[in-house]
Formats: structure tokens, C-alpha cells, sequence
């Protein structure tokens, strides 16, 4: 009963701070002149990735290092197939150019670096300082392109980024009000989250899954809480560039700034599972590579293709649970993805691109 409570009790926080955490973000983005989507892919996505960076900073330190890196790992996975396809089940996600132009490419880029510096079963403080410091390159760049942009739109007298958000009301005008509603908003949200995952853990425990499993999966999507709630009431909300750069950056974070951070603390090397290795990081780079011809059919993610996202995690999950208990189902479960399901997918992905493809006399 209390694990139950504690469950619930972190669902309302995480949407009362999801609210207060979209609405600030938003409006202080027309204070200090960055657009919505810079706000989704650095403020929000690295608040909405706080609670993913205490798990794995202190699950390292504690020498659980499977669950540091599959936190990450798993995070990265229920990001893209689970928020953005739930986020499409409540309106369709019109995408930037720019996700699809630069951030996209950015997060496959982070997406190869991290399966490099894995690839000799270990990652060294030397290559997590590298991965920090990238981080802090591209929220510099990020910052510094946004105002660059805002300022020749205004010049040249383009649309108002007040008109994507909800001005009518008064209260919440002020920058230090704005402020306070992110801070709030971050604090319920890790707060909710951890309660979350406290609870599922104690639930996985139960079931007797292993720790690797667990990260990957019951702390990857309790972790990436606030990421779900974010994204849906900013998709709710209309600020859909603060809901798909909520994910993207989320994403890159966890990966340069997460175990960029992770490997800097932590005592000694971060060694990669074996699974890690030959599976999950695999699944990771497929799941950030999807996201490209996704995102070109019509620069949108249509609802079928949102029950296609979050069909495949849950997919994703059973095939976890089904091989961490080495069930009979799974040379099945295996062979009906593998010959029926993805080959469907594909080919369904090609035939809606071609249908929305301009026809050569356009």
C-alpha cells in the first residue's frame, strides 16, 4: 500500500511540475529573446534529465555501474519510442527544420561516439571529460545561433514567437516569475520521479529481474518521467517545438552530459556490460537513426506512427523480460519481430513517404 501511494504520489507531482516547468520555460524564452525550441532542447530537456543524472551519478558511486549505464542506455530507447509516440497519440508533432536538419544528426552523432568510446568494454574519466565538454560546446552553439536568428527574424519583420504561446495571462510576465515556475517545476518533477522509481524498483525486485534489466527499463522510463509529462502537456499546450526538443535534447544530454559526468565522479572506469554491448547500444543507435526517414515523411509524426513508437517499446521490454527469465516464448517473440513485424514497418514508412512525396510536376 505504501509503494502504491508513493506511486501515485509521484504521478501528481510530476504533472503539477510539468505545467509549471512548460509555462515557465516558454515565456522566458520571449524574455531573453531564444526560441521555444532552443528552450525545449537545453533549459527543459536538461531539468526534464536531472533526475536521469542523480541515478547515475549516485548508482556509479554506489558501484552499480549496470544501472548507471542502462539507466542512460534505456532512457535514450523509452525517449524516442515511448514520449514522442505518446506525444503523437495526442496531436500530431509537426517537426522544425532544424530537428531533422541539425539536432537529429547531432544525436545520432553523440549516439556513435558514445558506441566508440564503449566499443573496448569500458569508459574512462578522459573520455567522459570529452563528452562533457561537448556538451557545453553545443549549448553554447545552441544559445548563440537562437538569439542570432531571433534578432535577423525581428529585423526582417517575421512572426512573433508570443504568438506560439499563451499570452493572455498577467501574472507570469515577469522573467523572475518565470524563473520561479521552472524552479518549482524541476524540484516537483525530481521529487515525483524518484518517488516513481523507488516504486518500481521495489516492484522489479519482486519479480527478481536483474539490476542491467531493471536500468534499462524500470529506471530508464521512472527517470525519463518528467521527459513524458513535459512533452505531453507542452504537446497539450501547443508548444509541440518545446515537446520534440524536450526529447531530442534529453537524448544528447544523457549521453554527454549523464555518463560524461557519471564517468567523471565515479571511483573507477565504467565497465559495459556484454549485453550493453552486442544488444541495447545497437537498439539505441537504430532507435536515433529511425527518427530521419520518420521525421522526412510530411515533417510530422502522424498518429499511426505513434502507435508504431510506442508499439515497438513495449516490444522492446517484453523481449527484455522475456530473456532476462530465459522463457520458452522467446526464439518465438524473436522470429515474429524479426520476419513479421519490422519488415511491415518498413515498408509501411516507405509507402506513406512516397504517398506524401511532391510529385515531379509540382
Amino acid at each position: 500500500m505504501l509503494t502504491l501511494l508513493m506511486f501515485l504520489g509521484g504521478l501528481v507531482l510530476l504533472i503539477a511540475g510539468a505545467e509549471a516547468l512548460v509555462r515557465g520555460a516558454g515565456k522566458l524564452a520571449i524574455s531573453f529573446g531564444v526560441s521555444p525550441l532552443v528552450v525545449g532542447l537545453t533549459v527543459v530537456a536538461f531539468g526534464t534529465s536531472s533526475p536521469e543524472m542523480a541515478v547515475s551519478v549516485q548508482s556509479a558511486m554506489n558501484g552499480k555501474v549496470d544501472i548507471a549505464i542502462g539507466n542512460v542506455v534505456g532512457s535514450n530507447i523509452f525517449n524516442v519510442w515511448f514520449i514522442l509516440g505518446a506525444c503523437a497519440l495526442v496531436a500530431p508533432l509537426v517537426i522544425s527544420r532544424q530537428i531533422i536538419r541539425q539536432e537529429v544528426p547531432i544525436m545520432i552523432a553523440a549516439t556513435l561516439l558514445l558506441i566508440a568510446m564503449m566499443w573496448n568494454g569500458n569508459v574512462g574519466r578522459a573520455e567522459a571529460l570529452v563528452m562533457f565538454g561537448l556538451l557545453v560546446a553545443y549549448t553554447v552553439f545552441l544559445v548563440v545561433q537562437s538569439r542570432k536568428e531571433t534578432k535577423a527574424a525581428a529585423a526582417a519583420g517575421g512572426s512573433d514567437q508570443a504568438a506560439e504561446l499563451d499570452m493572455s495571462s498577467t501574472w507570469d510576465r515577469h522573467w523572475s516569475v518565470q524563473v520561479a515556475l521552472i524552479i518549482v517545476g524541476l524540484l516537483l518533477l525530481v521529487q515525483g520521479s524518484n518517488w516513481l522509481v523507488d516504486a518500481a524498483i521495489q516492484f522489479a525486485k519482486s519479480m527478481g529481474v536483474s539490476e542491467l534489466v531493471i536500468g534499462l527499463t524500470i529506471v530508464a522510463a521512472g527517470t525519463s518521467m518528467p521527459e513524458v509529462a513535459t512533452s505531453i502537456m507542452a504537446t497539450i499546450r501547443g508548444q509541440r517545438d518545446i515537446a520534440v526538443g524536450n526529447v531530442i535534447g534529453s537524448n544528447t544530454f544523457n549521453i554527454l552530459g549523464v555518463l560524461g559526468l557519471t564517468g567523471i565522479v565515479a571511483p573507477t572506469s565504467l565497465v559495459v556490460a556484454p549485453s550493453i554491448l552486442t544488444f541495447d547500444m545497437w537498439v539505441m543507435l537504430a532507435v536515433a537513426v529511425a527518427c530521419l526517414p520518420v521525421f522526412f515523411t510530411g515533417r510530422e509524426i502522424a498518429l499511426w506512427e505513434g502507435a508504431v513508437f510506442v508499439g515497438y517499446y513495449a516490444a522492446y521490454t517484453a523481449y527484455l523480460i522475456l530473456m532476462s527469465q530465459q522463457h520458452d516464448a522467446l526464439p518465438y517473440f524473436s522470429t515474429a519481430m524479426l520476419w513479421f513485424v519490422v519488415p511491415i514497418t518498413v515498408v509501411t514508412l516507405i509507402a506513406s513517404f512516397m504517398r506524401r512525396a511532391p510529385s515531379p510536376q509540382s
